[in-house]
């Protein structure tokens, strides 16, 4: 059987349309509350803006075999156990209701400038620290006798000069590797999203860029069919269509 899609382009630009105008709402209710956040925090720290994917997901969820109640999103309910730490929240999970086998955890970041250099750094730990300790966990049966869940990693960035831009890094006693050199913050959150797959720390990992100016048409692009949302939404898709086939 074909895998559906869910019509994941239409819903995506809706997504990143809402995405934009959440951020831009929640910055006028805390100016006009007078608690505006310092910088860009004030559209971060009022709201969930990446709900619009969590809908695309729900879709995908649908679409291939799997009911509503599999699917998580209110925070009480996002908890997992941890290996290094006790526990981790995570921003959509699935679990089979019927035996409570997970299966699939998801984590939807964002970031906009100005700063984009220190965020990067922060997000790549994260990133990193999250599925190391998933999996290590998962490996010590904290999770339960469960197989191998899906790990999912989607990021929108600002598309911006300062996403844009050559970067360069010094590293005074070793050479920065090569494919580093001069990279923007998009290509290097395209290498992230590479590696991280690679290193089977997630099972997908994507990225797509968005500019402000998409708060009216909902206008996002892809890096690289690799990191795309094409090839993330291909791979949730069959994964759902697979654990519905073993349900029946």
């Amino acid at each position: 059987m074909a895998l559906d899609l869910a019509d994941y382009e239409l819903r995506a630009t809706a997504a990143v349309q809402a995405f934009w105008n959440s951020r831009e709402t929640a910055r006028q209710r805390q100016q006009a509350a007078g608690l505006l956040d310092a910088g860009e925090r004030a559209g971060v720290t009022a709201g969930r803006n990446m709900d619009g994917f969590c809908g695309l997901i729900v879709a995908l969820a649908h679409a291939n075999g799997l009911d509503a109640a599999c699917i998580h999103r209110a925070r009480r309910l996002l908890t997992l156990p941890g290996y290094f730490r006790p526990t981790k929240q995570w921003d959509l999970l699935i679990v089979d209701p019927h035996d409570g086998a997970l299966i699939a955890a998801i984590e939807l970041k964002s970031q906009v400038g100005p700063s984009f250099g220190n965020n990067f750094n922060n997000r790549t730990e994260e990133a990193i620290g999250t599925a190391h300790d998933f999996w290590t966990a998962y490996r010590e049966g904290a999770l339960g006798a469960t197989l191998r869940p899906f790990t999912g990693w989607l990021m929108l960035v600002e598309d911006a000069p300062g996403s844009r831009r050559p970067v360069r890094d010094a590293s005074p006693h070793f050479r920065v590797l090569p494919e580093f050199a001069a990279a923007s913050y998009l290509r290097r959150y395209e290498l992230l999203c590479e590696r991280l797959v690679r290193e089977q720390l997630y099972t997908a990992a994507a990225v797509i860029a968005s500019p402000r100016s998409a708060a009216g048409d909902g206008q996002w692009t892809e890096l690289s069919p690799a990191t795309g949302l094409r090839t993330f939404v291909s791979a949730l898709a069959g994964h759902m269509a697979a654990v519905a086939a073993q349900r029946g």
